[in-house]
């Protein structure tokens, strides 16, 4: 039997594999300790499954009656967007070609939904009205995706009807025709020194269009998700040309990992194969390259795709994954972030783990995502590692909903039925509009924008049906198909009409090692003891280990390269949080990055007493607080203080010393010329410059060279404020020959400072110790009530000198 034949039998066994798997795990959680929460009844189940069925027609009768053709629908202007007519939104628009995209998109789903004659009534509009010969640049891998898959998803269905259904006898393969048709226009775009494709291509012109001469940089994702669709469209049409060009693309791709790291980066340049971006991770830019080489071996059954995979699967779970959370990281320094945010795209990861068996990682992760669900009500386009938001926006994306789908099907735990509950009723409360369903420009203010993606008919409603879904419930069995990116079906009998592949027995590139990726034991992974310790992020307590020699958080030196090293081996990664000038950094402890058990045990050590130290620094930061003080008025004896940091470089203002003046703003504002445009007005005057541009010691000497008797440095980030922030202290160059006083302000605390300027253009500061000030005030109160005692009491008491106010 050749090697072939028995690649294919193995691809036929997947789906009867699959559900082996389903059920030793329904075995095991029937078995398992913890028995799931809020258990599902079959009618509430069924009722929500109807509701996403009301869902989808609610947003595709709102396309069909007032968009198409158009590619998309507008939902708050409720008409159609159509390239070179609507206004352009720049790149975005690059996903559109006038080819009534929505509805190519969404004909599978109508299969999904039994809908057959509203099926075979969309496929006759599509082979009426689509038509590709335009002279228009388009997104080589959005048209991929979208159209050439979602052509090929509806003629495989519509040729299954045919036999299962006894319907559509007239439809002859136009679909298929057309998808060819498309793809020889695509081709265009791998005409390059590598073989990786252009990210844009004319449907007219190819590349010749004037626009593309300098077309030079794609992502990763954008050239490694073709594959699936090229390679199916190759062996549904019999020309080889459309798979020869992906697989190259792909070969071309995998020799440009990072042979130390077997990370990718996100930009390349397709012709000298350069990185353009070194970020790493698994969210945008790099997110379906990843799936696509898993479901290339699934459903071709190239076992390269598989050791490649698994490659690159080892290395994120080595310098991605931070427990539940994935950072990116630089694909050349892996231990470096790239990036203190992450992104929604990323939310697709779970569902991938769960396809590949790596079933613990996939509920911690997906456990974060909810939880920023939870937080923000809708899961933002990007959170910071705190998770705040970084990108407010949400364009009613698929992915979380995917990943909850594959979840419920591998576990069976009714928590991801609710989940999707949740997901479900909060779309319809902040999504739902009279025409369709609108984006979230910003998950805070919940205010809507005129956007509905194609994929929210092909892949969030698909996959949110399908969730609520019994299997009896539909036409088709869909553990006998791959879905696409784009959820588009391609079935796993493609392996039998031809095949390109080669054992990886035939190829130096692979060790044997990268097909034997061991997952872990299922058999204590019930989603609920798995979720539990994650639900607020609380680490527990271990006991202290006493063997070896252990770094302590008092001996720990960020410049010490052992150090560093030492705390990544105990599971610890540093994360730059805001501006990296700022030198501020967030500590993570994950066992699962841990050298050892007993390498993670130190470093839950580490940790807490990092966090002891942290609180003794605040308490030391407190001394040196700074104040920034004057009076309410001219003629009133109340003052108030605002906060700010002191400098490591300037002299230190201690006990009852203090210095004041006139406020006045430098010219230019950021004090980094060699001189002050009103240098002559600043003698004795405490001077205000802005954050940027230079050195905050540079601002200080030219301030001091102009005759100040003091400098505040205000922030530049908006928003920035001493409440929420910790206290901030300017570092010099290590030249002490600033003489002056100098402190910096918050962006917040700064406003008020700036109002009270505007009030009162002669406005005199007072700047000292936060402390100093503080005693101050309580004497000046102590004074005050005694001067009003003894009024009361009618005598005259003899009250002491005030001690004489120092000047610095």
């Amino acid at each position: 039997m050749s090697s072939t034949l028995m690649i294919v039998r193995q691809r036929l066994l997947f789906p009867s594999l699959l559900s082996l798997l389903l059920l030793i795990i329904s075995v095991i959680s029937e078995d398992a300790s913890t028995i799931p929460t809020q258990n599902m009844s079959h009618k509430e189940r069924a009722e929500l499954r109807e509701e996403a069925r009301d869902m989808f027609y609610h947003a595709y009768h709102a396309y069909m009656e007032n968009a198409y053709p158009a590619d998309e629908l507008m939902p708050l202007s409720c008409k159609g967007r159509y390239r070179g007519v609507t206004p352009s939104r720049g790149d975005m628009d690059d996903i559109l070609g006038n080819f009534s995209m929505t509805l190519v998109d969404t004909l599978d789903t109508l299969v999904l939904l039994g809908d057959f004659a509203e099926f075979e009534h969309a496929v006759k509009l599509v082979i009426r009205d689509v038509q590709f010969d335009s002279d228009i640049i388009v997104s080589v891998f959005e048209t991929n995706i979208r159209m050439v898959g979602g052509l090929l998803s509806a003629h495989i269905l519509a040729e299954y009807l045919q036999k299962q259904a006894d319907v559509m006898h007239w439809y002859k393969g136009e679909m298929l025709e057309m998808a060819r048709e498309l793809g020889y226009r695509l081709l265009p775009a791998f005409n390059t020194t590598t073989g990786i494709p252009h990210a844009r291509v004319n449907l007219r012109l190819g590349m010749k269009d004037p626009q593309l001469k300098k077309s030079r940089e794609t992502c990763t994702a954008c050239a490694g998700t073709i594959l699936l669709e090229f390679a199916a469209l190759s062996r549904l049409t019999g020309d080889p040309i459309f798979e020869v060009r992906a697989h190259a693309a792909m070969d071309a791709l995998w020799k440009l990992r990072h042979r130390g790291s077997d990370l990718m980066g996100t930009v390349l340049n397709v012709h000298s194969g350069d990185w353009v971006r070194r970020d790493s991770g698994v969210g945008a830019g790099i997110d379906s390259y990843y799936e696509y080489l898993f479901k290339s071996y699934v459903l071709l059954g190239d076992d390269k795709y598989l050791a490649r995979f698994n490659r690159h699967y080892n290395a994120v779970m080595k310098y991605v994954s931070e427990g539940p959370m994935l950072l990116d990281v630089l694909m050349h320094r892996p231990h470096a972030k790239s990036r203190n945010f992450m992104d929604s795209l990323l939310a697709f990861w779970p569902g991938l783990q769960v396809l590949s068996g790596d079933l613990k990682p996939a509920v911690q992760t997906h456990e974060m995502l909810y939880q920023v669900m939870q937080m923000h009500t809708l899961i933002p386009e990007a959170w910071t590692v705190d998770f705040q938001i970084h990108w407010g926006q949400h364009h009613l994306r698929p992915e979380f909903i995917e990943s909850t789908y594959f979840l419920y099907r591998a576990t069976g735990d009714h928590h991801y039925l609710q989940v999707g509950k949740r997901a479900l009723k909060t779309l319809q409360q902040y999504a739902k509009v009279s025409c369709g369903y609108a984006a979230v420009n910003d998950v805070r203010t919940g205010k809507h924008e005129d956007r509905m993606d194609s994929f929210v008919l092909s892949e969030t409603f698909k996959y949110l049906f399908l969730l609520f879904s019994e299997p009896q419930d539909l036409i088709i069995n869909v553990d006998e198909f791959v879905f696409t990116t784009e959820a588009h079906l391609l079935p796993l009998s493609i392996a039998q009409l031809g095949n390109s592949t080669f054992s990886f027995r035939q190829s130096d590139e692979h060790n044997v090692l990268d097909f034997m990726r061991t997952c872990p034991s299922s058999n204590k992974l019930f989603p609920e003891k798995v979720r539990k310790p994650l639900r607020n992020f609380i680490t527990g307590s271990c006991p202290r280990t006493t063997t070896g020699k252990r770094l302590s958080a008092l001996d720990f030196q960020a410049s010490n390269a052992d150090h560093l090293r030492a705390v990544y081996d105990m599971g610890i990664t540093m994360v730059s949080v805001g501006d990296r000038s700022q030198g501020k950094v967030r500590l993570f402890h994950s066992f699962y990055n841990a050298k050892s058990q007993e390498e993670g045990e130190m470093g839950l050590q580490f940790m807490q007493e990092m966090l002891e130290l942290t609180k003794m620094q605040s308490i030391n930061q407190l001394a040196q607080l700074q104040a920034v003080a004057y009076a309410l008025d001219d003629q009133s004896q109340d003052w108030t203080a605002l906060m700010a940091g002191p400098s490591h470089f300037s002299p230190e203002l201690i006990g009852e010393q203090f210095v004041e003046g006139d406020i006045v703003w430098a010219r230019p504002l950021r004090a980094c010329d060699e001189r002050l445009h009103n240098a002559e007005s600043l003698k004795g005057k405490i001077v205000v410059a802005e954050r940027g541009d230079c050195t905050f010691v540079s601002k200080a000497r030219l301030a001091q060279k102009a005759g100040a008797a003091a400098l505040i440095v205000c922030d530049n980030v908006a928003g920035s404020s001493g409440e929420t922030q910790p206290m901030f202290a300017m570092s010099g160059d290590g030249t002490d020959d600033v003489v002056i006083p100098v402190v910096f302000m918050y962006t917040l605390e700064f406003a008020k400072l700036s109002q009270a300027k505007l009030r009162r253009p002669q406005l005199r500061v007072r700047i000292m110790q936060m402390v100093e000030y503080k005693r101050w005030q309580i004497a000046k109160e102590a004074h005050q009530n005694e001067t009003a005692a003894a009024a009361a009491a009618g005598t005259t008491t003899a009250m002491p000198k005030k001690k004489p106010e120092k000047e610095l």
